[in-house]
């Protein structure tokens, strides 16, 4: 038999990690997975335990990671239970894993990701915010280790397989003009601005065509993931913002764009599920079965196009104002979005008072320079402080600006 894959999936219970594990289960020639890791869901990460054996699982706490060792000595599973973050980081970076699938939410995924990274790892990325944060960082510690950093985000994933295959030094050396990213526009995409004060968190994490964790649903809805994937999308491909454009596409059948000199525009179409570009980075270059039901055009009839409405999507343009500020100011977004989106989903902040708090936090804050990995960690929590002292200091009414 083959070398098979050795994977280490970092964030296994939630959306991602589980369409992960569904295609790497999928081919067992192909893929062993040697570590999972979860923050607190013990249960469902027992199941994955059974179905998958791997040699680690790593939890949050101690006590979650004793729990489950019990579990599964009880039904003579072998897995060896870790916890805490020193265990993430030591999973990723393990000698017996090939490649990591770097699917934490949050900054909570930057210092393992890296760790990976720093393993010289084929790391398969899905948490945006490492680049977010640490692009600048992240990128030279690629070049520096020989990682191979393949993007998972369904938008970074159609713009790399819409890109020359062979292509080097500046894209627009190789005739790319620019960089579509699509976007759905959520479920508030032609809702009434002034109804947006009283949506739910429930509203706001019901996407109308992707299935998606809480925090990233409301980062839909708002439009942040899309202004995080424009930041993203500038350090994997090494483009300036100006060359990034957002186009709203409410049918989410186009994933990205490439637009290129000669007028020609390239585009990676597929269904909305998560598990192509997963499949596509597990294999990449070869190309797997993932599961994926086939694309049928004629039953979806049509594609259509808009343009974002900044007014009604605030944090993109925030994104935009971060990329502006350099330094730690994506770092400093990133973390002050987290808290408002937290506070939004406890029912704590109305949902349009989450880019009010995102911009306070932004202009009020130095960013400095993002030079290393302390300083990174430093204005992440210095923005999750500012935004935390926000939350009680108002009323955060309808009428406030």
């Amino acid at each position: 038999m083959p070398h098979r894959q050795r994977l280490a999936i970092l964030g296994a219970t939630g959306s991602i990690g589980m369409s992960t594990l569904d295609v790497a289960l999928r081919h067992p020639d192909r893929f062993r997975v040697v570590a999972l890791t979860a923050h607190r869901q013990v249960e469902r990460l027992f199941q994955q335990c059974l179905a998958a054996r791997p040699v680690y699982a790593v939890l949050n706490r101690q006590e979650d990671a004793a729990h489950l060792q019990r579990q599964l000595r009880d039904v003579g599973c072998p897995t060896e239970v870790l916890w805490g973050d020193g265990a993430l980081s030591e999973v990723a970076a393990a000698g017996e894993v090939d490649a990591v699938m770097a699917a934490i939410v949050g900054a909570a995924g930057l210092v393992p990701t890296l760790a990976a990274v720093r393993a010289g790892k084929r790391v398969l990325l899905a948490n945006k915010e490492a680049l977010v944060m640490a692009g600048a960082l992240f990128m030279a510690e690629v070049k520096a280790h020989g990682a191979v950093l393949l993007p998972v985000d369904s938008e970074h994933n159609a713009v790399f397989q819409s890109l020359p295959e062979r292509r080097t030094g500046d894209l627009r050396e190789n005739g790319v003009r620019r960089i579509l990213l699509t976007a759905s526009g959520g479920p508030f995409r032609t809702t009434p601005i002034e109804k947006l004060q009283a949506v739910t968190p429930e509203e706001a994490c019901a996407h109308p065509n992707w299935v998606m964790g809480r925090k990233i649903s409301v980062d839909s809805a708002t439009m942040m993931n899309k202004g995080l994937e424009v930041i993203e999308a500038c350090w994997l491909f090494g483009v300036p913002a100006d060359r990034i454009e957002v186009v709203i596409h409410p049918q989410s059948v186009i994933h990205s764009m490439v637009s290129y000199d000669d007028g020609s525009v390239i585009a990676e179409l597929g269904n909305p599920d998560m598990r192509t570009p997963i499949a596509h980075a597990l294999a990449y270059p070869e190309r797997i079965a993932a599961g994926v039901a086939p694309l049928d055009l004629c039953a979806i009839g049509q594609l259509s196009f808009e343009k974002p409405d900044f007014l009604r999507f605030p944090c993109l343009g925030l994104a935009y104002r971060a990329l502006e500020l350099g330094g730690t100011s994506p770092a400093i977004l990133n973390a002050a979005n987290e808290v408002a989106v937290e506070a939004f989903l406890d029912g704590s902040l109305p949902f349009l008072a989450i880019p009010r708090v995102i911009a306070e936090v932004l202009e009020s804050l130095d960013g400095g320079a993002a030079d290393s990995l302390e300083a990174i960690l430093d204005a992440d929590a210095r923005a999750r402080e500012r935004a935390l002292s926000l939350l009680p200091s108002r009323n955060w009414r309808p009428d406030e600006s």
